[in-house]
């Protein structure tokens, strides 16, 4: 049997195996249970949050031969050639693909028939935003009084380019990004599934670089188990990321602590000699700087006493935070303008060097005012 890929095999099959998205699942529940479904859903969010999956199963729960219910029984055979994706019911169209009016006329031309199979006829149209003016015209008068058999499922990751006229004809649920934490939570509970050993670090990294989708996490974590061939570490991980080592931001943290010019412009020299891009070294550092500030106005969002981010957090009060994350967020912005990235980098260091506030704990390191200890 060929490998199944990991975002596809997970799948949720029903609303209870969905990550996130509690608002959407509860007021659909509810519609059904009341037996007010609406006519025409209108789902929203960026890729890989859920949209195609929430109306799936809202087509099984519409459809299953146990009665409509929010909990479709996922055996009988409508459930299962929903799950196949050979549902003869459930019509799935790409409009991205198909965006010309005759498309959506020959599409509609077939509403007025009684469903095969199930009870309710439903369109899946994905990418809805992709239909031509003429297209969403030739739409409306069905979109609006469609027969008691038919349901329509829109999705989208751009609303504003629904027309109005649209929009007014559907309950609209926009889906949210899921959180970093909440990521990494499923995806550790994935890999002791799949009995793959990982560190905790290293799905902290594949869930900020899922950006809130899921189905992006899911992806790179395929990547990251082939990449490892076992055990998921943070550095393999990183490296297969092309991010910024920790250990490197932690040079970068320490001679700012330490109010340490020598070992600042050491850090800079060692990523300069790895040809690290200056652009995502700051920007890896504005999210730790992050990371720091979040954790020393919540605690516990800390991940244990021994990280890079905890242990920082101590070292630098807020005021410094503060000002530290500002001064690299000016230094990424004015990369460009600088004669060379390296040049606008260590400037940037060594700006966020010299002004510290006076009084922020640096660890026994000189307050601001002083010089940099080993500054060139």
């Amino acid at each position: 049997m060929s490998y199944q890929v990991l975002a596809r095999k997970l799948r949720p099959a029903n609303f209870d195996a969905l990550v996130g998205q509690e608002h959407v699942v509860r007021a659909l529940t509810h519609a059904l249970e009341a037996g007010r479904v609406h006519h025409a859903y209108l789902f929203t969010g960026t890729r890989g949050v859920g949209k195609t999956t929430i109306a799936r199963v809202l087509a099984k729960c519409l459809n299953c031969e146990q009665g409509v219910s929010a909990k479709p029984c996922g055996t009988c055979g409508i459930c299962r050639e929903i799950a196949e994706g050979r549902f003869v019911d459930l019509i799935e169209v790409d409009a991205a693909s198909r965006t010309k009016v005759d498309d959506t006329r020959d599409l509609l031309d077939n509403v007025q028939y009684l469903p095969a199979r199930g009870r309710y006829k439903v369109y899946l149209i994905d990418e809805v935003h992709m239909l031509s003016a003429a297209s969403f015209n030739a739409l409306l008068k069905t979109l609006e009084e469609p027969p008691e058999h038919v349901k329509f499922l829109l999705a989208t990751t751009d609303p504003k380019k629904v027309p109005i006229t649209v929009l007014s004809r559907c309950l609209q649920f926009q889906l949210k990004n899921l959180l970093p934490e909440r990521i990494a939570s499923y995806l550790a509970d994935v890999l002791t599934t799949e009995e793959i050993g990982f560190d905790t670090e290293s799905l902290d990294l594949i869930a900020r670089a899922g950006r809130g989708s899921m189905r992006d996490a899911l992806s790179i974590l395929d990547q990251a188990i082939a990449f490892c061939g076992g055990t998921l570490t943070a550095d393999a991980v990183g490296e297969m990321l092309g991010t910024i080592e920790r250990r490197e931001l932690e040079s970068l943290l320490e001679a700012l602590a330490n109010a340490d010019g020598a070992a600042l412009m050491a850090a800079a020299d060692d990523l300069a000699e790895r040809a690290a891009d200056f652009r995502e070294v700051l920007a890896a550092l504005l999210s730790v700087l992050h990371e720091m500030a979040v954790v020393q106005v919540v605690p516990e969002r800390d991940r244990g006493s021994e990280s890079m981010v905890s242990r920082f957090a101590e070292r630098f009060d807020a005021q410094t935070l503060q000002l530290l994350y500002q001064i690299v967020l000016l230094g990424v912005r004015d990369l460009v303008l600088a004669p060379d990235p390296r040049t606008g980098f260590e400037m940037t260091l060594l700006r966020a060097l010299a002004f510290q506030p006076a009084g922020a704990d640096t660890d026994g390191a000189p307050t601001a005012g002083a010089p940099p200890t080993g500054a060139r």
